[in-house]
């Protein structure tokens, strides 16, 4: 373990006075794992701290563990705002779980009282760091939807879209989590992108297991193979208390494949149709 997160672990359990930063089993030479307990709260979350911390962010992973209380989605919620929390107060060179503490806990306060506004803060926070730049809004996503497909109880759909920017993107993802209630208390949202800019011909990719591990990753390797560009996806599951293995992946990108091909074929004219006939 490198100095910073050692002297950084050592100085947080001892502010509150129990173990709120501890590292785990999954630790190698690269990369540190981590399972921060957030105070007050039922949930907890994996970090993952590169060696070269605190010059490099460390990656929330997801959600560790939560408590008997925690509704259906609101550990995927939790991690999600945190990383946005984690975004905003991250300065290289300067340790941040402190930081991300303080910034996040008057937020978990606030949407313990209304619930959903984890979600709203989301949508409105990535609209309003844009706007301050470029003074702009878009419209909402016009998401092609896959048929829902149903295994052992889980229930997984994929949503894909249109984008232009990285920042549309991640608006359209925090769209759809503040305006769809089912959709923001799934047990997961897996997403990934892939944008090329026309003009400068720069590509940007990116991918979000939300917990799901490994899953992130495999859906922007579909994409990388489909050859499809200036498009999110999102594929949400909703676990039903079986687990399936590593057949997950398989359903993952049979839900994913169905609705990139809709959008590369410009078919979603039905999607209203798919989305409010099947149950999911």
């Amino acid at each position: 373990m490198n100095q910073a997160l050692e002297d950084e672990i050592l100085s947080l359990n001892a502010i509150y006075a129990t173990y709120i930063l501890v590292l785990s089993d999954e630790t190698n030479n690269t990369s540190h794992s981590c399972i921060l307990s957030i105070p007050d709260h039922h949930i907890s979350l994996r970090l993952s701290f590169p060696s070269d911390y605190p010059e490099t962010p460390p990656t929330i992973i997801g959600p560790a563990s939560s408590g008997s209380e925690t509704r259906r989605g609101e550990a995927s919620e939790v991690a999600f705002l945190a990383r946005d929390v984690l975004s905003s107060c991250f300065r290289a060179g300067e340790p941040c779980v402190f930081d991300l503490l303080t910034d996040l806990e008057p937020l978990l306060a606030t949407s313990a009282e209304d619930e959903g506004s984890v979600c709203e803060y989301l949508f409105e926070s990535v609209h309003h760091e844009h706007e301050l730049e470029q003074n702009e809004t878009i419209p909402p996503p016009d998401w092609v939807i896959s048929t829902p497909v149903t295994e052992k109880k889980s229930v997984f759909v994929a949503r894909a879209c249109n984008v232009q920017s990285v920042y549309t993107a991640k608006a359209s993802i925090a769209h759809l989590l503040a305006t769809d209630k089912k959709v923001a208390r799934a047990t997961h949202n897996i997403t990934a992108w892939r944008i090329r800019d026309a003009v400068t011909d720069a590509s940007y990719q990116d991918c979000d297991d939300d917990g799901e591990t490994a899953a992130g990753s495999r859906l922007l390797h579909l994409l990388q193979v489909m050859d499809v560009w200036d498009v999110v996806v999102v594929v949400t599951r909703w676990y039903g208390g079986v687990h399936l293995g590593p057949d997950r992946f398989r359903l993952i990108n049979q839900v994913a494949r169905e609705a990139v091909v809709g959008f590369t074929n410009g078919s979603n004219k039905d999607k209203d149709k798919v989305g409010k006939d099947k149950k999911v």
